[in-house]
């Protein structure tokens, strides 16, 4: 049996390069997601699979697990990326819009990492990644819905880091603070390095996944150079 990377919240992007560089460091990569027909072409490319799976829900979670479970996989290493944004003045947030955005970044992960851990404790070892943005650690106005959910990832994530940590299972936040590139989205010319390499961004989820015990991270910062913070 393979060593197996978990990817919830699978797509294009961000993901779709970690599902690249995850299995280039020889793990098979199980990818999760709402509407797995778009992933077809990426599992193709990459030979992993994919199941069907809404991270807000408790029912999808434990079926997801329970397939990989009757696979006789046990994932290594979970990465969470869902997230939902609701954007507007305070006063105008649709009260159950913004309980679907906070489920959906904040308490699928909780899901998804309760879940991962049940299985990582019997194995004795394992990694869960999340990822973070710039919302993590600063509210913006009229994004209180995202800041919201990505704060309560975070705590989550220093929570159970410092849990686990002794049970040998590696937990850590990224904060992606930037604007990530994509087909769609391009640096302008005038600012070629305002953008984060989704690529350069999964090699550092490969060397957090890789990161000897001794001197593990609970959390690290990604941004272009050029970045203000």
């Amino acid at each position: 049996m393979s060593d197996t990377a978990l990817i919830v919240g699978a797509g294009s992007g961000l993901s779709a390069a970690l599902t690249r560089a995850f299995s280039g460091a020889g793990l098979h990569c199980v990818l999760a997601a709402r509407h797995t027909e778009k992933l077809k072409p990426l599992c193709d490319e990459t030979g992993a699979t994919s199941i069907e799976c809404d991270s807000s829900q408790p029912d999808d979670v434990t079926a997801l697990f329970n397939e990989l479970d009757s696979r006789g996989t046990a994932p290594r290493v979970v990465v969470y990326n869902p997230s939902s944004r609701v954007k507007g003045p305070l006063v105008d947030l649709d009260p159950k819009k913004v309980a679907e955005a906070i489920a959906t970044t904040a308490y699928g992960g909780f899901l998804v990492a309760q879940a991962a851990v049940k299985r990582m404790l019997q194995q004795g070892a394992g990694t869960i990644i999340f990822t973070g943005a710039s919302a993590s650690v600063k509210g913006y106005a009229l994004s209180a819905p995202f800041a919201m959910g990505k704060f309560a990832l975070r705590g989550l994530a220093q929570s159970i880091a410092r849990e686990l940590a002794p049970q040998n299972i590696h937990v850590a936040h990224v904060v992606i603070d930037g604007g990530i590139s994509s087909a769609d989205r391009r640096a302008p010319p005038d600012k070629p390095d305002s953008l984060l390499d989704p690529d350069a961004i999964a090699q550092t989820y490969v060397q957090l996944f890789k990161q000897p015990r001794s001197a593990w991270t609970w959390e690290i910062e990604l941004r272009p150079w050029v970045e203000r913070f």
